[in-house]
């Protein structure tokens, strides 16, 4: 069945393309005066190239779709919701919840500005990217993410299935009550990194930050540093290996820490009974809490 192809138009009617299948759109504008919401809405298997949004919610229910090269601006408030199959290249994403509650969704070399980007959401991949948001993926599951660079807060809560590498993510409050989570040969940069996780694995990361993974359960550091961390572990099921020094641990629940150094070890004021032992690599001493 030949495609359609809609070419070098401005829409800006409600529903301008409702239901759109088997098609192409190409250097289109979705702005105007009529200012219409869910251009695309329903939309099955097309491909959008080199199209500018400014309207509310154009691509809801969208089944099967492509779009690459392609602005979304701040305006394009809510812009995917409940798609499913899609892939995302070379674009811009701006305005709020600009993914929610969507499934099996690929996004590469995209610069993305949305606060509440990507919850709800089930299989999403994200390589080679920036991305600038608050509650980043909240309550989603099976994401990866691949050589991105994050700025934000409260990312990655609630989260089960997560696997991050090779990325910078600049972020506080970030893996909140989430579970199965591993980050490899990163940067994790933020306070209270980590409370209440379930799993969380980092692997030759760098970790900066006060506070960091407290009341963790089945908590793994491998070959990782720690700069700036203060008051760490409390509370936490946790084996550690860290390369170089720990400002201070406190209170860890169970488990073996192994460092370089440590600062502080604190063991006093605890609400439940604490046995996590400190090991200095250097000294080869431990102390039992």
């Amino acid at each position: 069945m030949q495609r359609t192809k809609i070419e070098s138009k401005q829409l800006d009617e409600e529903r301008a393309l409702y239901h759109l299948t088997g098609a192409d759109v190409t250097d289109c504008t979705f702005a105007g005066p009529a200012d219409g919401e869910s251009v695309l809405k329903e939309a099955r298997d097309i491909a959008v190239s080199e199209c500018r949004f400014s309207l509310r919610y154009p691509m809801w229910h969208v089944k099967g779709f492509s779009m690459e090269h392609s602005a979304m601006d701040e305006l394009t408030r809510a812009a995917l919701w409940y798609a499913d199959n899609g892939t995302i290249t070379h674009c811009e994403l701006g305005g709020i919840k600009a993914v929610r509650e969507c499934s099996h969704i690929r996004l590469s070399d995209c610069r993305v500005h949305s606060a509440e980007f990507g919850w709800k959401c089930d299989d999403i991949v994200m390589e080679d990217t920036e991305i600038v948001s608050e509650y980043l993926f909240l309550d989603s599951r099976n994401v990866r993410l691949n050589r991105v660079q994050m700025q934000g807060k409260y990312s990655f809560q609630y989260m089960e299935n997560l696997e991050i590498s090779d990325s910078t993510l600049d972020t506080k409050d970030a893996f909140w009550h989430s579970k199965n989570v591993t980050v490899k040969n990163s940067i994790v940069k933020g306070e209270y990194l980590g409370w209440f996780s379930d799993g969380l694995a980092l692997i030759n990361c760098k970790i900066t930050g006060t506070q960091p993974l407290c009341y963790c359960k089945n908590l793994k550091l491998i070959g990782c540093t720690m700069e700036d961390c203060d008051l760490a572990f409390e509370y936490s099921e946790v084996t550690a290996d860290v390369h170089g020094h720990i400002d201070s641990v406190k209170n860890p629940k169970s488990g073996v820490i192994t460092a370089d150094s440590v600062g502080e070890i604190i063991m006093e004021d605890a609400v439940m009974d604490c046995e996590g032992k400190v090991v200095l690599r250097k000294r080869s001493e431990s102390t039992a809490c």
